[in-house]
C-alpha cells in the first residue's frame, strides 16, 4: 500500500508502505531526522515515531518550530518523574502537565522535599538527558494498564487509569527502566532535552480538591536551548524585583490583609496614583463623547437572574438577605447601566449613547488565587457602555481602538496583541448577527492596518470580541482592555428605542474597557516601572528640602507656590543632614528632589535633582514649574524624567 504525504510547501512525498515520521524526515535529509522533535500529521501533533498509514499532510516539528516547547515541556516532566523515580523509588507519580512557560509533576512521598532534593533531582535530570536514552512508546488496554500500575505500587496512576472508559488502548512511554503513563507526544531520546529549570515546590491537593490527601508539586520551565532558557530566568528575576506586593509596601502605597481578604487598603500616596488615573480617564471619555453615570453597589437578586448573570455568576457573588429580600453584591456594571438606559423612551436619534462608571465590583474569588493587586474581590472597572444601532458597530468600536492607543501611549506601552474571538457552540442571536458582528469587528481591524489573531468559538455567549493585550518592559502580557458585542442582554432587561421607521428595536450594547480593573493596572505599573512612576502619576512628584533650618520659611514658600500651581509637592523640613534626605527620597522614587540653601534663599531659586542622580542646575521657581509641567504633558511618550 502506497502512502502520499504532503510537506508544507505544498511538494508531495510517495512511499511504498506505510512510514515512520522520522523516515520521512530522513528521506528528506540527515540534518532534519536529527533536528526532529515531533510532527504534525493531517494536524495532529504526533511523536517521530509515528506511522502515517494513509495519504496525510505533514509538517516536521524541529526546535524553531511554534510546537517545538508543547513537546521539550511535556517530556521534561517526564524526565523530572524519572530523576525523582531513581533518588525516591518509594514516591508516587501522578500527573505533570505543561503549563505556561513550563512544566508541573506531582508525587506523593512519606516526607517533604528539600531545596536539597530539589538540587539532586535537577542534578539527575541533567545525567539522563546527557545519557540521550531513547523513548519508546507502546499501548496497553486499560484494565491491564490498571493491574500493570498497581503491581509498580503507582495506586494514583492506577486510580487515574480507571477512571478512563473500560475498553480504550492507552499510551505508555519508556525511558530506561521508567515508564509512565502519558498521551504524549515526546521527544525521541533524552539528548533533546538542553534547557531545563527546576524552579520551585509546591503543595497540590489530589485531583485539585481539598478533601483529598495533600501532594507535593514540583514546579519546572524548560526551553529549546539554553539562551532562551537564561532569558526566561533573567526575567523571572525581574518578575521578582519588581513584585508591586514587596514595592507597594516599600513606598507605602498600599497594603492587604487577612481581615479584608482579597480587598485593598489604599494610603495616601497609593490612593493619589489611583486618583491620577481615575482623574486622566474620565477626562479621556468626556472629550470621546461619553456620559457618566454612577449605578447602585447592591441589587436585587431578580436583576442578575434576568440578565443571565446569576445562572453563570452565582458561585463568585457576594448574596445578602435584607427584609425577605434576596440581594446581590455588584459583580459588574452591565445590568445596571441597562436600566439607566431605560429610563424614558430613546430615539435613534440618541444613538450611539455611551455610558460609562468607574463601577466599583465585588466577585467572590477563591481565596487561594488571591494575589495582591493581580487578582481582588473588590475591584473598580473603568467600564462603559455603547448602546447603539447594527450600523454603527464598525465606527464605534474603530473609535474605541482609537482611545484605547491614545490611552496605552500615555501610559507607555506601545506592544499591544490584538485577539479576536468568534462565537462558540451555545450562543443567542442568528447566524446572520453573528456574521455582521464578526464582520464589524474585523473590519476595524483591518481598517487600522492591525496583525490580529483570530481565537474561534472563544466568543461570549452573547457576542463576539476584541481583547487587547499590553506588554510590558520584561515581556510579560497582560490582558487588560475589552470590547465586546452583545446581542442578548438589552433584549433580556427590555432595552427598546424608536427606529426611523418608527418601530420598536432592540439596541447593540457595546461592554468595553481599556484598562480593565485599575487595582490590576496600578499592578501592572507598579512592576513595568518598578515603582520609578513618570511625573504626571508619581504620587509626589517634587519634594523641596532645606540644608538648614534657616531656609525653612523659603521652603514652604516654595512649597506652597508648586502646589498652587496643580502639582504633588511635599517638603522636607527634618533636621538631618542633606545628604540623608536625598537619599530616603531617591530610594522613595519621587521624580524631583528641590535642595534649597542660603544661595537658592536669597536667589528665590532651587536647585534641581532627579531621582537618577542627575543635577538639572538651579532655577527659578518658573522655570522649574515649566519644566515639571512639560513632563506631565509627555505622560510616558518619552523617558522618564528622573
Amino acid at each position: 500500500m502506497s502512502v502520499s504525504v504532503t510537506l508544507p510547501d505544498g511538494s508531495q512525498r510517495r512511499f511504498d508502505a506505510p512510514v515512520t515520521v522520522h523516515e520521512v524526515a530522513a528521506s528528506i535529509g540527515a540534518g532534519l531526522a536529527k533536528a526532529a522533535l515531533g510532527a504534525r500529521v493531517d494536524g495532529k501533533l504526533v511523536d517521530t515515531s509515528y506511522t502515517i498509514a494513509h495519504d496525510a499532510s505533514l509538517a516536521i516539528v524541529t526546535d524553531k518550530s511554534d510546537d517545538a516547547l508543547e513537546i521539550i515541556r511535556h517530556s521534561t516532566a517526564h524526565l523530572l518523574a524519572q530523576a525523582v523515580k531513581a533518588l525516591f523509588p518509594s514516591a508516587q507519580v501522578t500527573i505533570g502537565p505543561v503549563i505556561e512557560d513550563g512544566f508541573y509533576y506531582d508525587f506523593a512521598f512519606e516526607r517533604p522535599f528539600t531545596p536539597e532534593d530539589l538540587a539532586a533531582i535537577e542534578k539527575k535530570m541533567e545525567e539522563l538527558a546527557a545519557a540521550d536514552i531513547p523513548v519508546e512508546r507502546s499501548v496497553m488496554p486499560r484494565d491491564e494498564a490498571v493491574a500493570f500500575f498497581r503491581g509498580m505500587g503507582e495506586e494514583y496512576k492506577a486510580e487515574i487509569i480507571a477512571s478512563i472508559p473500560q475498553g480504550e488502548d492507552l499510551s505508555l512511554y519508556r525511558q530506561g527502566d521508567f515508564i509512565d503513563l502519558c498521551r504524549g507526544p515526546h521527544v525521541p531520546s533524552t539528548g533533546k532535552l538542553k534547557a531545563f529549570k527546576l524552579t520551585k515546590l509546591a503543595g497540590a491537593y489530589w485531583r485539585g480538591d481539598s478533601r483529598n490527601e495533600m501532594l507535593q508539586r514540583i514546579y519546572g520551565t524548560s526551553w529549546a536551548d539554553p539562551k532562551a532558557l537564561k532569558a526566561y530566568l533573567h526575567r523571572i528575576e525581574e518578575a521578582e524585583r519588581r513584585d508591586h506586593r514587596r514595592i507597594g509596601k516599600k513606598l507605602r502605597l498600599f497594603h492587604t490583609q487577612e481581615e479584608a481578604p482579597g480587598m485593598v487598603f489604599w494610603h495616601p500616596r497609593g490612593w493619589a496614583v489611583y486618583q491620577a488615573i481615575e482623574q486622566y480617564m474620565r477626562a479621556k471619555l468626556q472629550r470621546r463623547g461619553y456620559q457618566e453615570i454612577r449605578t447602585p453597589q447592591v441589587v436585587d437578586f431578580s436583576l442578575w437572574q434576568r440578565s443571565g448573570h446569576a445562572d453563570k455568576f452565582a458561585e463568585n457573588m457576594f448574596a445578602l438577605k435584607s427584609e425577605e429580600r434576596d440581594f446581590a453584591v455588584k459583580p459588574m456594571n452591565c445590568p445596571c447601566h441597562v436600566q439607566v438606559f431605560n429610563q424614558g423612551l430613546k430615539s435613534y436619534r440618541d444613538l450611539p449613547l455611551r455610558l460609562a462608571e468607574f463601577g466599583s465590583c465585588h466577585r467572590n474569588e477563591p481565596s487561594g488565587s488571591l494575589h495582591g493587586l493581580m487578582r481582588v474581590r473588590g475591584f473598580t472597572q473603568d467600564d462603559a457602555h455603547i448602546f447603539c444601532t447594527e450600523a454603527q458597530v464598525q465606527a464605534e468600536v474603530a473609535q474605541f481602538i482609537d482611545l484605547l492607543h491614545e490611552v496605552y501611549a500615555d501610559f507607555g506601552f506601545s506592544d499591544v496583541i490584538y485577539r479576536l474571538s468568534t462565537r462558540p457552540a451555545n450562543r443567542v442571536g442568528s447566524d446572520e448577527i453573528w456574521d455582521k458582528a464578526e464582520q464589524a469587528l474585523a473590519d476595524a481591524l483591518n481598517a487600522q492596518g492591525l496583525a490580529w489573531e483570530l481565537l474561534p468559538g472563544e466568543g461570549a455567549f452573547y457576542g463576539p470580541k476584541i481583547e487587547f493585550s499590553l506588554r510590558d518592559c520584561i515581556g510579560r502580557v497582560w490582558q487588560c482592555g475589552t470590547i465586546q458585542v452583545d446581542f442578548s442582554m438589552p433584549g433580556r432587561l427590555d432595552a427598546q428605542y424608536v427606529a426611523e421607521d418608527g418601530s420598536r428595536q432592540t439596541p447593540v450594547m457595546l461592554h468595553r474597557a481599556v484598562l480593565g480593573s485599575f487595582e490590576r493596572f496600578i499592578g501592572i505599573l507598579i512592576e513595568h516601572h518598578e515603582g520609578a512612576f513618570p511625573a504626571w502619576l508619581a504620587p509626589v512628584q517634587a519634594v523641596v528640602m532645606n540644608i538648614t533650618d534657616a531656609q525653612r520659611e523659603y521652603a514652604l514658600k516654595v512649597e506652597e507656590s508648586l502646589k498652587n500651581n496643580g502639582f504633588r509637592v511635599i517638603s522636607d523640613l527634618r533636621n538631618e543632614k542633606i545628604g540623608f534626605k536625598i537619599r530616603e527620597h531617591t530610594l522613595d522614587k519621587l521624580p524631583f528632589l528641590l535642595v534649597v540653601g542660603d544661595r537658592e534663599a536669597e536667589t528665590e531659586t532651587v536647585a534641581v535633582r532627579t531621582r537618577r542622580g542627575d543635577d538639572l542646575g538651579t532655577m527659578t521657581l518658573a522655570e522649574f514649574s515649566a519644566h515639571l509641567g512639560a513632563a506631565v504633558l509627555r505622560r510616558g511618550q518619552s523617558a522618564l524624567e528622573g
